[in-house]
């Protein structure tokens, strides 16, 4: 009953995080994970910094042009801004333009107990309902759930792994449903490995199949639910690396296999790839998908604040504005197809980091 009467704010959701040349805002890295960006620039991860960071963000002039929709980790959704940016809360300066609020709600993996080395599943089912009502009251909208699979030489992912982690997907995606969000079903596939492109291909259609069977057994909503997928790379450590088109080409291929036309939206992480290979692919994506059913957009974290980041440095409100709107704008021209390589400024290190976690 409890889905029923939201079905149609649901999918109004939904296709506002679905509008063309837009994407996310992933900024809900947890105090752990924000601290080892902040090292890098050699500022306390205090609170107090975390809040000026997070108010940076928050009142960048111009970023809805680009991002429909920020996610947030639960301190930030509960937190006030700087004075400097009016002191109110955090996720009320979002909403004023017109940015929609989500959260991230696991609780981070543990290791399957029966799986392969290396291999966990994702915690934060029990007392979600009642989580996920009290972040729709703050003015959360939508939801977001990282599973974690990856694939090696001594055979994972197993089908524990895969049929574990598309099960929790499912229970999440209902139950914050039945609570008003809309959620972001995330079965990441590490780009740790030595494996090909051929290879991630076949594991992610076999991934992405088991996911939709799940949720389907779950009664989920799919036209107010996204999908937030990795690209269809090769592993990190392949010696044979595809090019932007080649990842292009696979990776729609493979949606096209495997997810179905009435989810609204196709978001995806950025999984290590530098700024500019991330725009660059999520290019070739769109190109190589041209008139698909969903929206193909991104939901980038490192991708979009590693320039931010650096360019802010604790104090320089402006250039870290200024290299995130360059960024959004990159990725925005990106999910049409229209990236021109190099036409905005960005950082091309590698933001690869293994077994990755946040």
């Amino acid at each position: 009953m409890a889905l029923q009467a939201f079905r149609d704010e649901l999918a109004s959701t939904a296709a506002a995080l679905a509008a063309p040349g837009t994407g996310l805002l992933a900024a809900d890295e947890s105090t752990g994970t924000i601290g080892k960006r902040f090292d890098a620039i050699g500022l306390e991860n205090s609170e107090e910094n975390r809040r000026a960071y997070r108010s940076l963000l928050a009142t960048t002039e111009g970023l809805s042009e680009h991002i429909s929709g920020v996610i947030l980790f639960e301190e930030t959704l509960f937190q006030d801004s700087t004075t400097e940016a009016g002191g109110g809360p955090i996720v009320e300066l979002f909403k004023a333009q017109g940015i929609v609020p989500g959260i991230k709600v696991d609780q981070g993996v543990e290791p399957l107990a029966g799986g392969l080395e290396g291999e966990s599943w994702c915690t934060g089912l029990k007392g979600l309902a009642e989580r996920a009502a009290r972040y729709y009251e703050r003015g959360a909208r939508f939801a977001k759930w990282r599973a974690v699979l990856q694939i090696s030489s001594h055979g994972s992912p197993s089908e524990l792994s895969v049929k574990e982690n598309a099960w929790g997907l499912a229970r999440y995606a209902r139950t914050v449903q039945e609570q008003g969000l809309v959620p972001i079903v995330e079965p990441e596939i590490l780009m740790d490995g030595e494996h090909d492109i051929t290879t991630t291909a076949a594991v992610q259609e076999w991934v992405l199949r088991t996911t939709y069977e799940a949720l389907a057994v779950n009664g989920v909503f799919l036209e107010g639910s996204l999908l937030k997928p990795s690209m269809t790379c090769a592993g990190a450590a392949c010696p044979q690396q595809p090019t932007a088109e080649e990842v292009g080409e696979f990776t729609a291929r493979t949606l096209m296999r495997t997810v179905p036309s009435a989810v609204p939206a196709i978001l995806f992480l950025s999984g290590g790839l530098s700024e500019e290979d991330a725009s660059l692919c999520l290019n070739a994506v769109n190109q190589a998908a041209s008139g698909a059913p969903w929206h193909l957009g991104f939901s980038y974290g490192r991708a979009l604040q590693h320039s931010c980041i650096k360019h802010w440095a604790g104090s320089d409100l402006k250039a870290g504005q200024a290299a995130l709107m360059a960024r959004a704008r990159a990725n925005g021209a990106a999910s049409l197809g229209g990236y021109v390589a190099g036409s905005e400024p960005s950082d091309d290190s590698s933001l690869f980091v293994a077994n990755y976690s946040y």
